[in-house]
């Protein structure tokens, strides 16, 4: 693969990418609660004080971005040899879904609960094709079967429902080309899952006496590897990023084939697809606080807004 080219640096914990249309790149800032936007000369600038600890970020039917809201799951200390890295804050109470105004910078809030329970740390994020957006909520681990760890919800803030309980630490998440399955990645245990999708907002999945989710394993990360944040590309493959080995690991549709891309950072938390053909990849680099891009071997996947 073409070498890394480094679009700027100093940011304060990068994460959630989206491409714009002018070539720069709009991303949230964790330890700065804000959402930002890089420009292609790298020039960074912040767009709304999102506060909290804003983890993705997606576009909505209405133009607005959509942001997944931790509400500071997250405190942040550097560490010699690493960087920038985060660690659970005791003094967190819940986050939210957030939507911003990009013209204006306003910031007002669309989720906090769902079924009546505090939604815990809200981290990533797409939109289908319908209108409403699925999400997962980081802060649901260890077999919890109460709060769910994937959920859907209306860009409107009419509807929000459970669909998967007895996740751990969901992070990622994206939908395949033909918006007929859903993946999701979990950082602790470094998995892979996925979920056929029945109808909008709607999942083959349930709880299991056990506590199982219902999700099909499509790859584990080697021992010792956390993965984070995902994104489809224009062939299915799904490109999870990294964390201990830096990187992007890409895993074929059906989980048959895995490429391991280097970054060089050990916490390498999310990779969106923008530029000509939507043919380069950008990653953020967490630790160091860079943003990258790169020439990817495949296409991006449009996506839905």
């Amino acid at each position: 693969m073409t070498e890394l080219k480094e679009i700027t640096s100093g940011l304060q914990f990068p994460e959630g990418p989206v491409a714009l249309d002018d070539g720069g790149i709009l991303l949230v800032e964790l330890a700065r609660g804000a959402l930002s936007r890089v420009h292609p000369d790298g020039r960074t600038e912040m767009i709304a004080d999102v506060g909290g600890c804003p983890n993705g970020a997606a576009f909505g039917p209405d133009g607005r971005v959509y942001v997944c809201n931790n509400g500071g799951y997250f405190t942040f200390s550097e560490v010699e040899g690493i960087g920038n890295v985060p660690s659970p804050n005791p003094e967190h109470k819940g986050g939210l879904i957030q939507v911003v105004d990009l013209a204006t910078g306003d910031v007002d809030a669309v989720y906090t609960e769902c079924d009546g329970k505090t939604l815990i740390a809200p981290n990533d994020i797409v939109f289908d094709d319908e209108g409403g957006f699925y999400f997962t909520d980081h802060g649901v681990a260890g077999g919890n079967t109460d709060n769910p760890g994937v959920l859907y919800a209306k860009a409107d803030g009419s509807h929000i429902t459970g669909l998967a309980y007895g996740t751990e630490a969901t992070n990622g998440i994206g939908l395949s080309p033909d918006g007929r399955r859903l993946y999701v990645a979990t950082t602790h245990d470094g998995k892979l899952l996925a979920w056929d999708i029945v109808a909008p907002g709607e999942i083959v999945a349930g709880v299991a006496p056990d506590g199982s989710h219902g999700g099909q394993l499509l790859h584990k990360a080697p021992d010792g590897q956390l993965f984070d944040s995902l994104a489809v590309d224009g062939e299915g493959w799904v490109n999870v990023a990294t964390i201990v080995n830096g990187g992007i690991t890409s895993v074929s549709p059906e989980g048959e084939e895995v490429i391991h891309t280097p970054v060089p950072d050990p916490v390498v938390t999310n990779i969106c697809f923008g530029g000509d053909g939507l043919g380069v990849a950008f990653i953020t680099a967490s630790a160091s606080g860079k943003l990258y891009s790169t020439p990817w071997p495949r296409r991006g996947l449009d996506l839905a807004y």
